[in-house]
């Protein structure tokens, strides 16, 4: 697939490293100078263009993008009917996305994480889920959402990950003045976590850590005591 990016910030650089072993062509815009070098240089199969070489390039082009700037730079721009292209710009909908390539067809919108570019990582998206998962879905769950309205609560609350790393690394703090190797104590603590809401759904997990007495148990009577879940439900709709 001949793939273009333009815009080669954080996100759109971990989207190619997290793709250029899968036999693309893949031009990237020479926007931010730096990253694009360091992706080309890496890979074989990445060049570097301006932004009008990207698109004449590309038969999907990612939008890598801040949405207040997307206008400005894409104004100039020629597609060409036919081009898919799939935004990563929050503040964007679909739909405003479309409006700045025509005739090209914004397909899709997605929000990737930075660990895209290693895989195993959730990507939420809308729209084309087919050509979302041809690209990304060897190494990645995708999560396929309905609406523009979807897209939006799921953005508001993905945004737990922050707090729950703020919890795990204050845990760490607390074990770490208790113990003799601080590191090893995070990394058990994020291991801990990490696997285990891999591997269960949320309610049976806090079930099977419900003994009576338990660690687990005081801890989060004492958490939920103090106002946890409210207080996060009520940062959560601050965010809508």
């Amino acid at each position: 697939m001949r793939i273009g990016v333009l815009g080669c910030g954080t996100i759109a650089s971990a989207v190619v490293h997290g793709i250029a072993g899968d036999g693309h062509q893949i031009t990237v815009s020479e926007r931010s100078a730096s990253r694009a070098r360091l992706l080309a240089d890496a890979y074989e199969n990445v060049t570097i263009a301006g932004n009008q070489g990207v698109i004449d390039a590309s038969d999907v082009i990612f939008l890598g993008l801040m949405a207040d700037v997307a206008p400005e730079v894409l104004g100039p721009l020629t597609f060409h009917e036919g081009q898919r292209v799939i935004t990563f710009m929050a503040g964007a909908t679909l739909q405003q996305a479309d409006a700045l390539v025509r005739p090209a067809s914004a397909v899709a919108l997605m929000m990737p994480f930075p660990a895209i570019a290693n895989g195993e990582t959730p990507v939420m998206m809308q729209g084309d889920a087919n050509l979302v998962t041809e690209i990304f879905g060897n190494r990645n769950q995708i999560f396929a959402l309905a609406s523009a309205d979807e897209m939006a609560a799921y953005l508001c609350a993905q945004a737990v990950l922050s707090p729950v790393a703020r919890m795990v690394s204050d845990a760490a703090d607390w074990l770490g003045e208790r113990v003799t190797d601080k590191k090893q104590g995070e990394a058990f603590l994020r291991e801990l976590v990490a696997s285990s809401l891999a591997d269960s759904e949320c309610g049976p997990l806090i079930e099977a850590l419900n003994a009576p007495g338990g660690y687990n148990q005081r801890l989060r009577q004492h958490m939920e005591a103090s106002g946890m879940g409210e207080n996060l439900k009520a940062g959560l709709t601050t965010l809508e």
